[in-house]
């Protein structure tokens, strides 16, 4: 009896020794992105063209008005490391400044505090000692100068430059020219992750960020119709590592679906589902459509990096901005008018993205101010939940018109369908939807023979080309892509499908699939496999056709619904129309969205958040009219 005491005494200790080393490596390790990121992005107002001083002006306003509301990062958007001088724009090549391993550095006349290799140092002290986080914008793998210049690459582990197999590696030996970023030709590569020299320049990279005191990362042309699932999962393993816990946020969202990021979002904190978005209505419209579907995924607030992730809607273009694009700062307002600021904000708090400014905050004004700090739309982006696209309500334009919205569809207004070429993960069922069409032994087509929403017309069928493959004397690109076709929208013409667009598209411009002149490029080539997907060798995803409406997004009506820490239930109309509409729901309606909520017969006190308006008791309807592209924010305590 005495030694099975002591036995279960041994086994008790060890077991509390277990519990506690496991709460000590949950305290060291904090959660990552609890809630949606929010903070500044300079891209909206300065492209690529910021200083340091014009960054430090603006981190310190940001300190004093907008961190009270939140607000703790400041992002350096792209380009921080190319020379403004004659000649350089956001595509050109030479401008940059790189250190001898072939890694950006910022540019010392932008940033003088960078000088003596100290990088981003001095300006993340000077940020954190104003009690924010310091976020910086990196593209995909390594520069094309780096490249040209075939720089060394450094071993972190080891110590100086890399070897293996008794040689040197350098960028030529793991840089994969011919995966150029699709949007920005001459500036950045994808990096060769199966070799330990590549992962070691990826490691080299992030382990400088971390030494600078980097909290956030922005990696571009990485997802979406770029995706690059290998270096984001090696940069997500290396984040893992290091010392310094930083958010790891993803971009271009362009062509983005639920099912390609779920093979993500457990990697990262935030990626982006749309184009760029930029002060446009057509902008604005076009993310209801997508919010619904990330929403119906269950993909907000998943399991992320080390904490969470969040679909981001991209950044605010509110206030004062530049173009896209530009070679300018900040010149001109935002040409949203404040019905449709109110409507982007409503909409981006309710999908709970994240919200990150991009205004000159150096010019904020009092409308904007209030826009961006409302306590009830913060209130909701933070802790709100069951968030969702709300279908059961009326739209009434003028005195006889009705617009019904049920589920599972919304109410659009289009006057033609067309095919959209798309991408998807290849792991998606209905990617298996290819097959050849042969005309005679010269010419083959290969054929959509997927359900796409059209009942009648022919299959979209693409002409199929031998890939334009190298010289003898390259024999690794030819056996790399040996077997991989062009595809052509008409025989004999010499342009070829790209995976992705040579520009990049904004969140109205609906992807019809891009065709460029045919070269010897990843971005255009393609593989039919046995199963009959037809996998891109630039992203790895597959190609997909759907039949869309022209105009979807941009007309009806919208709602959506979510629940407060409190037990109040927040409810969003949003009026697409060009014209005045009245939305109406039942109260008792409210409870088809809301799990475990039974309203048969009660009663809710109301207020509209942006006219702040009291609605006072409400027991069968909420109903309000909503100006053209306007919104209306409710807040329901219903007994």
């Amino acid at each position: 009896m005495e030694i099975f005491l002591l036995n279960l005494s041994a086994v008790c200790l060890y077991l509390a020794f277990l519990l506690h080393r496991v709460s000590s490596i949950s305290e060291a390790v904090p959660i990552r992105a609890s809630s949606p990121p929010r903070g500044w992005n300079s891209y909206d107002s300065f492209c690529w063209t910021i200083s340091e001083e014009e960054f430090l002006q603006s981190a310190e306003i940001i300190s004093q008005r907008l961190r009270p509301h939140g607000y703790e990062y400041v992002v350096v958007d792209y380009l921080w490391y190319r020379r403004k001088v004659k000649g350089a724009y956001v595509d050109s090549l030479g401008f940059d400044v790189i250190d001898e391993w072939g890694r950006m550095i910022p540019d010392p006349d932008r940033w003088p505090s960078s000088r003596g290799g100290k990088g981003f140092t001095e300006v993340a002290k000077k940020v954190h000692a104003m009690g924010l986080k310091f976020g910086i914008h990196v593209m995909r793998g390594i520069s094309t100068q780096a490249f040209n210049a075939d720089t060394p690459i450094l071993d972190t582990l080891k110590g100086g430059a890399y070897e293996d197999s008794g040689r040197q590696w350098r960028a030529k030996d793991i840089g994969l020219k011919e995966r150029a970023c699709a949007w920005m030709q001459h500036g950045f590569m994808s990096v060769n992750t199966k070799l330990g020299a590549g992962r070691a320049f990826l490691r080299s990279l992030y382990q400088q960020y971390a030494e600078w005191g980097v909290d956030f990362v922005k990696h571009d042309c990485v997802f979406g119709d770029d995706l690059d699932i290998n270096e984001i999962s090696f940069v997500s393993e290396v984040l893992k590592e290091l010392d310094r816990p930083i958010v790891y946020s993803l971009s271009p969202g362009t062509g983005v679906t639920p099912a390609m990021a779920k093979e993500v979002s457990g990697l990262v904190n935030m990626y982006r589902i749309t184009g760029d978005d930029w002060d446009t209505w057509g902008d604005v419209a076009a993310h209801f459509v997508v919010s619904r579907d990330f929403s119906a995924a269950n993909m907000i607030g998943a399991k992320g990096l080390q904490g969470k992730s969040w679909p981001d809607l991209d950044m605010l273009p509110l206030g004062w901005l530049t173009d896209p694009g530009s070679n300018e700062g900040p010149h001109r307002t935002c040409n949203l008018n404040l019905d449709e600021q109110r409507t982007q904000m409503t909409l981006w708090a309710m999908a709970k993205s994240p919200l990150m400014f991009g205004g000159d905050v150096r010019k904020l004004d009092e409308t904007t101010y209030s826009l961006i700090t409302n306590p009830t739309v913060l209130e909701i982006n933070t802790f709100s939940s069951n968030n969702k696209e709300f279908p059961y309500i009326i739209g009434t334009k003028g005195n006889t018109r009705k617009i019904k919205v049920t589920p599972p569809h919304l109410s659009e207004v289009a006057e033609s369908n067309t095919h959209v070429l798309g991408l998807t993960s290849c792991k998606d069922p209905k990617a298996n939807s290819w097959s050849i069409q042969a005309h005679d032994q010269e010419l083959e087509e290969i054929c959509w023979k997927g359900k796409s929403g059209n009942k009648i017309g022919e299959p979209l069928c693409l002409y199929k080309s031998r890939a334009l493959l190298s010289s003898d004397g390259e024999m690794i690109y030819k056996q790399q892509y040996q077997g991989k076709v062009h595809l052509l929208a008409s025989k004999g013409v010499g342009v070829c499908l790209d995976a992705s667009p040579k520009w990049k598209l904004t969140s109205k411009e609906l992807r019809r699939g891009s065709f460029s002149k045919c070269k010897r490029d990843a971005n255009q080539m393609w593989q039919l496999n046995p199963s009959g997907a037809l996998i891109s060798s630039y992203s790895g995803l597959c190609a997909t056709v759907n039949l869309v409406k022209a105009d979807v997004g941009s007309g009806g009506i919208r709602s959506w619904i979510a629940t407060g820490r409190k037990g109040e239930i927040y409810v969003a109309f949003f009026n697409l129309n060009t014209e005045k509409t009245l939305i109406s729901t039942k109260i008792s309606d409210l409870a088809k969205a809301l799990p475990g909520k039974n309203l048969n017969g009660a009663s809710c006190k109301c207020r509209e958040v942006w006219s702040a308006k009291d609605y006072g008791v409400l027991q069968q309807t909420l109903s309000t009219a909503v100006g053209m592209h306007g919104c209306a924010l409710f807040v329901l305590n219903c007994d």
